[in-house]
């Protein structure tokens, strides 16, 4: 009897493991017969597409390209969770996640079909669709991007068209990269269970989802296709019925896909110019790790910075901040290193038309720009705000004027700003991560008739410091949470307003070009005419207003 209910026991335990690797095993055959679609083994050819002989032979076909084995060359999908268990949930929620995965790790019997599984319902389960939705609109692409082989990208030149298969990953979260940056036609995979706009978190077999049946059913039959993917993959019954309409699939190996080379910035499909969340780093198993046995520390550490900065004078609070890792570089400082006063080139203006104060106009890495131009110029300055927290503004070690959106009156406020004093302007309105510069406003290009440009450039390691979000009011803390922060400030020549070329005077709106070629120059950054509303309806969904009573 005690045999007996022994081998019951491992019968129902090998059943249940059966189960959770691929509930719908034993309805294979109902799929095949209700789809209508032919089994048949298309020729395997063991390499990747990359001489002129197999693009002319792609060429004006339909390609059934697998997005984990044929497009990126990284086989986790940890990341890709992690990124949406903390950016659409918390850092607890990314937190248990980590330790399921570590508990998972030292259970190698257990299928990874099943493992995949309870991972995602960690990541999706109770979950905002519309949350979930933005950040694989907004955040993962870039980490898609930094993901993909330049090998498997070029496999896809000269097709007639891509059908794009997860067959890992979940749909809602490759569709947007797939359609916006690499142009796929159509995508399928696998769908998250939700409820009346949550998700509940379970995995949907791939081929048993109602949409990607009928797709397989819908294929033109005249269409010639060919198959790209992984070796390592293809076992799988998906990937089979997937692949089954080609004719020939190249198949490339696990071991050539480590020779694969990251995609270039420059050679990306579609620019990345904007995309949203926190984390600054690629969040693979080690790297998250690290960042949270971090964060206990960074917590304080931020206040203290904060701190020093806020109430301290410069010269003495950049040199503190230097010991707890802030690290700040100035270029062509115009403070003498004697008297630590600015230089005497720079106290008088050449203009008498000019205002009492300095115009300094840079580009937007940060809220905190101005601060650092002041800190390097060892004295106060004045900045110009629009849609910033009431929070923000009161921690600010240097006063800040309110923008209202409304060129008459904000014209009146930069004037009287410069009558007190030396006044910081950010014409592009708005932050940019990445190295393009947005269009530069050209209302304080008309205030003065010589402005002082300055250059900024600045790296986060862990956490970026600037968002699209409803915690914009945490942006200066989360740059001040990296462990080695850091700013470059170069101050560049004055350049006057009032320009003159081939006889005629340029506009302001000209001089504002010239402005940000200049900027743009000496930081190698790419200039483009996108604004700050663009980057908020792109990312944000809104025109970037921020409640001021937050």
């Amino acid at each position: 009897m005690a045999s007996e209910a022994s081998s019951s026991h491992t019968n129902f335990y090998r059943f249940i493991r059966r189960w959770l690797a691929n509930p719908l095993a034993h309805q294979h055959h109902l799929r095949r017969s209700t789809s209508g679609i032919s089994t048949t083994n298309p020729r395997i050819i063991p390499r990747c597409p990359s001489s002129a002989q197999d693009w002319d032979r792609l060429r004006d076909k339909t390609m059934i390209l697998d997005v984990e084995g044929g497009l990126l060359r990284s086989s986790s999908t940890f990341p890709y969770l992690m990124l949406v268990a903390i950016e659409a949930g918390s850092f607890l929620r990314g937190l248990i996640l980590l330790f399921i995965y570590l508990v998972l790790c030292c259970i190698p019997l257990l299928p990874q079909e099943a493992k995949l599984k309870l991972m995602v319902m960690v990541s999706f389960f109770g979950l905002k669709t519309k949350k979930v939705a933005r950040v694989a609109r907004v955040t993962l692409p870039k980490h898609f991007l930094e993901d993909v082989g330049m090998e498997g990208l070029e496999a896809l030149r000269g097709v007639k068209s891509v059908v794009g298969v997860s067959r890992v990953i979940p749909r809602v979260m490759v569709e947007p990269f797939l359609e916006n940056y690499l142009g796929l036609d159509v995508v399928v995979g696998r769908e998250v269970k939700m409820v009346r706009g949550f998700y509940v978190g379970l995995l949907e077999n791939m081929i048993s989802t109602e949409g990607n049946l009928e797709l397989l059913a819908g294929l033109d039959e005249g269409a010639e296709m060919v198959g790209f993917g992984s070796s390592s993959g293809y076992s799988g019954h998906d990937h089979q019925q997937f692949f089954s309409r080609c004719k020939e699939a190249y198949m490339v190996t696990p071991e050539e896909k480590t020779k694969w080379s990251p995609l270039p910035k420059d050679q990306y499909p579609k620019p990345l110019i904007f995309h949203d969340g926190r984390l600054a780093f690629r969040p693979t198993p080690e790297a998250t790790l690290a960042m949270f046995i971090w964060l206990p520390f960074s917590l304080p550490l931020t206040v203290f910075r904060t701190f020093i900065f806020v109430t301290l004078p410069y010269s003495i609070s950049v040199a503190i901040g230097s010991i707890t890792g802030v690290t700040t570089r100035v270029i062509n400082s115009p403070v003498s290193n004697t008297t630590g006063q600015a230089k005497p080139n720079d106290q008088q203006p050449d203009h008498p038309k000019n205002p009492k104060g300095h115009l300094y106009v840079c580009n937007h890495r940060t809220l905190l720009d101005p601060i650092y131009i002041a800190a390097m110029l060892n004295k106060k300055v004045s900045a110009v705000t629009y849609s910033v927290s009431r929070l923000t503004e009161w921690i600010s070690p240097i006063p800040t004027f309110r923008l209202t959106r409304d060129r008459d009156e904000d014209r009146r406020r930069m004037e009287k700003a410069l009558q007190q004093g030396d006044l910081v302007v950010c014409p592009e309105g708005t932050t940019c991560r990445e190295p393009y510069l947005l269009r530069f406003s050209p209302l304080s290009m008309e205030l003065v008739d010589e402005v002082y440009l300055v250059a900024l450039m600045n790296w986060s390691s862990m956490f970026y410091g600037n968002s699209t979000g409803r915690c914009k009011w945490l942006d200066s803390f989360y740059y001040f949470m990296n462990p080695r922060p850091v700013y470059d400030v170069e101050f560049m020549d004055k350049m006057s307003t009032r320009m003159v070329i081939d006889g005629k005077t340029c506009e302001s709106k000209h001089v504002a070009n010239i402005v940000q070629g200049e900027i743009g120059r000496v930081l190698g950054f790419e200039c483009t005419k996108f604004t700050r509303e663009k980057k908020y309806l792109v990312l944000a969904g809104n025109k970037g207003v921020v409640d001021a009573k937050q």
